[in-house]
């Protein structure tokens, strides 16, 4: 039962960086999804896909996996380089 601690990136559907400040941490599938042979739906049998715990920092997030004797993966953080230039720059 691995966690997995990230930053989610921002939305391709939205311009502002909403629901980008938290950290979230979710246990990594433990089994692969299954196809339904009736329905043809996928599901799985593991619960611990449905869960995500978010924190306000990384500290709150790691503290509460080594509470919890939880093995886990900090993934790096997306960071967007801006690129601050004048209307005027795109008719040089």
């Amino acid at each position: 039962m691995k966690a997995r601690i990230y930053r989610p990136a921002k939305n391709a559907m939205q311009s502002g960086s909403a629901n980008t400040r938290e950290w979230v941490l979710e246990f990594e599938p433990e089994t692969g999804k299954t196809i339904d042979n009736v329905m043809g739906w996928t599901g799985s049998s593991d619960m611990r896909g449905q869960v995500k715990l978010h924190f306000d920092t990384l500290d709150d997030a790691k503290g509460y996996a080594e509470r919890n004797k939880l093995p886990f993966d900090v993934k790096p953080e997306h960071r967007k380089k801006r690129r601050i230039q004048a209307y005027s720059d795109n008719f040089k």
